[in-house]
């Protein structure tokens, strides 16, 4: 539990400060929906805008807001036991959920202080066949934390079929080396 402590305490104040720092820059900084295609030599736009919806603006009535504090806090519950119930030594499990629990502590500040919605302020990002939405540090960390939570329970699914399969006495099947 100490190591699983220490990754969430050191990503969690990491990630927070960074996204409420850069969404007050944006807000102070940035006019609503005009875009500034100065940063990263154009490739990155910054463009301040409040979502009041979910994930890449999909809207939920007049007033989602009533709606997503307790979807949030429900899916901060689920990360907490996830990260709890993780082994300490699944380094990739236990940093995928720390990101994805400090970037909905991040979205949820926003949406608890007010009703104006989550400040987003990076993109829209041009990949050529589309644009990417604008989006925020804490949708960062909830991005690259899920992704990486898939790939962990991906590689767990792999070690426990290779497990049962050696159990069966499949031939070619060996156990997963395991960490200590």
């Amino acid at each position: 539990m100490n190591r699983k402590l220490t990754i969430l305490g050191t990503l969690l104040p990491l990630i927070l400060i960074a996204d409420i720092i850069t969404k007050r820059w944006a807000v102070i900084v940035l006019e609503p929906e005009v875009s500034r295609p100065d940063f990263l030599g154009g490739y990155v736009p910054l463009t301040f805008a409040l979502n009041r919806g979910a994930a890449f603006g999909i809207s939920i009535g007049n007033d989602p807001r009533w709606f997503f504090i307790p979807v949030a806090l429900l899916a901060l519950g689920l990360m907490v036991v996830l990260l709890i119930r993780a082994q300490g030594n699944d380094h990739l499990r236990i940093v995928s959920l720390a990101l994805v629990i400090s970037g909905a502590i991040g979205n949820l500040i926003d949406r608890v202080r007010w009703d104006r919605g989550v400040v987003d302020f990076i993109g829209p990002i041009d990949l050529g066949f589309t644009h990417w939405p604008i989006f925020n540090v804490a949708d960062m960390a909830i991005s690259c934390g899920a992704v990486l939570l898939a790939i962990s329970f991906w590689q767990e699914e792999r070690s426990l079929s290779r497990a049962a399969k050696a159990e069966r006495g499949d031939v070619g099947a060996a156990p997963e080396p395991t960490e200590g």
